[in-house]
């Protein structure tokens, strides 16, 4: 039997558009106020892409940071995932346009559909290619442009989302280092509950979609925010038990960056320390798939992470779909 390899990040990056849309700005746009927005959510400013920007382009940038920082090339890498739900075209896949602009001549490439959870789907998938040792280097990035599906008339969904890209390089670490854990759920019976309703092959592109506006984001909020505090507690004590783990182990809690308050009950309820928990939707608001590697990048920059530190990811999103994963960071090649 072949044991099986660990299999950790090697590398982060991340990039978000130079535009800055403010709360105040939505103010001139929808009926809402800086303060409704903050209290509610959390959320201050967000990023919107360019016109021109789609997000092979945020992802090749942040793609980019993370091979540079692993001292490696785009022709190295065997494989790219790229979890996006606003991908530049229907086909071929964002991770196809990545990788002919990276020069990843040898990698295998596709896009990954979970919605907010797509990152933790990514790094899941990948680390199966290179625990078997198939792979060397596997590139996970999530990617959103959802200022591009945002009904901008809408005060209950324009104001939570923006744009951003952050990529993780996945490879072989030294035992005892790397993932310890992974945890994966959907239900699609709240499929409704946040969706994109048009597009696809039920209801393709017609003046009477586009006229209903069925080609934006709708969300239940409350029912969405009731489904993402319960399994954000439970996925997260999943994972935890799987790793042999307590708690008090975990040295950072990365999670999904969607609502500050369903931050706050999630590491009140995980009982974890809010010094511990990677914050930046005040700046960033919704990134969707982009939020947990963007947060990690930060994070690892900040020159708080350190070798053999438990780091807790966990996410939600459309789908219904969920995550989580413990990480025993493995690297001191960016402190």
């Amino acid at each position: 039997m072949i044991k099986r390899k660990n299999v950790g990040i090697l590398a982060t990056g991340s990039y978000v558009p130079d535009t800055v849309l403010t709360n105040y700005e939505l103010e001139n746009m929808v009926d809402t106020s800086n303060d409704w927005i903050v209290t509610r959510t959390g959320i201050q400013e967000r990023r919107i892409a360019a016109n021109d920007q789609a997000s092979s382009d945020l992802a090749y940038e942040a793609s980019v940071q993370a091979l540079k920082k692993a001292g490696i090339r785009g022709a190295d890498l065997d494989m790219i995932i790229v979890a996006t739900v606003t991908p530049d075209t229907t086909f071929p896949s964002t991770a196809n346009i990545l990788q002919y602009r990276l020069g990843a001549k040898k990698a295998a490439s596709f896009d990954l559909a979970a919605a907010c959870s797509g990152f933790l789907y990514g790094i899941t998938t990948a680390a199966q290619f290179l625990e078997n040792g198939r792979y060397r280097y596997v590139l996970v990035v999530g990617v959103e442009c959802l200022s591009k599906v945002v009904d901008w008339s809408d005060r209950n969904t324009c104001i939570l989302f923006g744009d951003g890209a952050g990529a993780a390089l996945l490879g072989c670490v030294e035992e005892g280092y790397g993932f310890q854990s992974f945890e994966l759920g959907s239900d699609g019976s709240g499929g409704h509950l946040l969706s994109v309703p048009a597009g696809g092959s039920r209801l393709p592109a017609s003046m009477e979609t586009v006229a209903n506006k069925q080609h934006y984001i709708q969300m239940a909020g409350s029912d969405v925010f009731k489904f993402a505090v319960r399994v954000m507690e439970s996925s997260s004590l999943t994972v935890i038990e799987k790793a042999g783990l307590t708690k008090e182990a975990i040295d950072f809690l990365v999670p999904h960056q969607a609502n500050i308050r369903i931050i706050d009950a999630a590491v009140k309820r995980l009982g974890i320390s809010p010094d511990k928990v990677a914050v930046n939707l005040n700046r960033y608001g919704n990134m969707s798939s982009a939020s947990i590697p963007v947060a990690l990048d930060e994070l690892v920059e900040s020159k708080r992470v350190h070798a053999g530190d438990y780091l807790l990811f966990v996410g939600f999103g459309g789908g219904l779909t969920w995550g989580a994963s413990i990480l025993r960071w493995n690297t001191t090649e960016q402190e």
